[in-house]
């Protein structure tokens, strides 16, 4: 397996949504502490993981908007996070 990108891809039918590949996820939760994750966590945190990322994606857009841009910017990033 290794190499290989495993996704929780949203349009295999299964429950979990998440399009983010697995290896970061576990990356995370490791260098957070983890010393064991399984898989049904690796998949619930990649799930998270992506609904925080929409849900941020959304606040920085509209960030941009208001400034009167279409563009996001790595302002509007900073701005949304502070």
């Amino acid at each position: 397996m290794a190499n290989q990108k495993h996704y929780i891809n949203k349009e295999c039918g299964g429950e979990n949504v998440s399009e983010i590949p697995v290896a970061p996820v576990v990356r995370i939760l490791k260098d957070a502490g983890a010393e064991r994750i399984s898989d049904d966590a690796k998949k619930a945190f990649a799930d998270a993981v992506e609904a925080s990322a929409e849900e941020l994606a959304k606040k920085v857009i509209k960030a941009a908007a208001h400034a009167g841009r279409k563009t996001v910017t790595v302002e509007d990033i900073k701005f949304v996070c502070e």
